[in-house]
């Protein structure tokens, strides 16, 4: 399979920002999925000073979030480190990650944004409006809103707002640990995004499928056993 993005990656911040705004016209909000089988996580590190991009896809069976499928690619990075607008510098090498893959995920979980961005148009929409899968963007901080602090319980949720819009969900995903920023990419909803990635967490702080996907792309594997445990 290949994807077309219809869009050239080498292009200025000015022309990123364009794009970012034409595109966001594209997200589809939408209940969905209900029937899962399999759930993708996909992460991005960097090596030879960054000037090359390491991207991972990691396919877990659902309910048991048992590794089914692993595929990495290597692409030149194409456009600096500048805050919103991460997709065009990550996402060249994710999709030729995306593209060795045996078949495609029903959802995919993104390390960083879908529509709490400033254009509506973080990594994991951006990710679903090419390649028209379903997404959501799981960031560890926040890029922009406003929220009250949600319980400290896991489980806890509380909306992200920006201005009168909900852009997000802040969701307590272990107990006592500081929250994620979940938000839909594409062709899911506020709710569903947050309850697939509760769905997806097990003991630690993130989800599984990015939890793993962190682990191939940082190159922070096991050398013994199984290649996500935890040292």
């Amino acid at each position: 399979m290949q994807f077309d993005p219809r869009h050239d990656w080498a292009v200025t911040p000015k022309q990123a920002i364009a794009l970012q705004r034409k595109l966001a016209a594209r997200v589809l909000l939408q209940p969905g999925p209900k029937n899962v089988r399999c759930i993708a996580g996909v992460d991005t590190g960097f090596v030879d000073h960054g000037r090359t991009a390491r991207a991972a896809v990691v396919v877990l069976s659902f309910p048991q979030l048992a590794p089914l499928e692993i595929q990495t690619a290597f692409e030149p990075t194409p456009f600096p480190y500048i805050p919103g607008l991460l997709s065009f510098r990550e996402l060249p090498a994710v999709l030729r990650a995306l593209e060795k893959l045996s078949a495609l995920p029903d959802l995919v979980l993104c390390d960083g944004q879908g529509i709490a961005h400033p254009r509506r148009l973080g990594i994991a929409a951006h990710l679903g409006v090419v390649t028209g899968l379903r997404t959501i963007g799981v960031g560890k901080s926040r890029l922009i809103g406003e929220y009250r602090e949600p319980g400290q319980e896991k489980g806890c949720v509380v909306p992200l707002m920006d201005a009168q819009q909900r852009i997000g969900s802040v969701v307590r995903t272990r107990t006592a640990v500081r929250p994620l920023f979940v938000s839909p990419g594409h062709r899911t909803d506020h709710d569903r995004a947050v309850q697939w990635t509760l769905a997806c967490t097990r003991r630690y702080r993130l989800p599984e499928p990015i939890r793993m996907a962190d682990r191939v792309a940082s190159a922070r594997r096991a050398q013994k056993g199984t290649p996500w445990v935890d040292r």
